[in-house]
C-alpha cells in the first residue's frame, strides 16, 4: 500500500450480484478524476476461508478501510440502488483522517 492511499477490503463471493454491482462502482470511483479519493481494492472472496464465510455469507458485500497500524474499520453498506456518486459520499464520509 502506497503512503496515503487507503486500503479498501470488500468481502465477497463469486455470482453474487450485489458484490459485483458495488465492485463496479467501486472501481468507477477508482478510475475516475471526478472522485477525489485514492484507494486499493483488495477482494476477498469468502469461499476460500471458512472463517470469512461464517463472519459475512449473509452480509455480504461487506467493506472495511484498513491499514497496517489499526483494526479494520467497517463502512456501512451502500445500497444496492445508490449512484456511483452516493457510493462516493459513504467512502468519503467514513474514511479514516489522515
Amino acid at each position: 500500500m502506497q503512503p496515503n492511499t487507503l486500503n479498501l477490503i470488500m468481502y465477497s463471493k463469486p455470482g453474487c450480484h450485489l458484490c459485483e454491482g458495488l465492485q463496479e462502482k467501486l472501481e468507477a470511483i477508482q478510475q475516475s478524476e471526478a472522485y477525489a479519493l485514492a484507494f486499493t481494492l483488495d477482494i476477498r472472496d469468502i469461499t476460500t476461508r471458512s472463517d470469512w464465510f461464517e463472519a459475512y455469507q449473509y452480509e455480504i458485500p461487506v467493506l472495511f478501510w484498513a491499514d497496517a497500524d489499526a483494526t479494520p474499520r467497517p463502512i456501512p453498506r451502500p445500497s444496492p440502488r445508490a449512484s456511483v456518486d452516493r457510493v462516493f459520499k459513504v467512502l468519503q464520509q467514513s474514511a479514516p483522517q489522515a
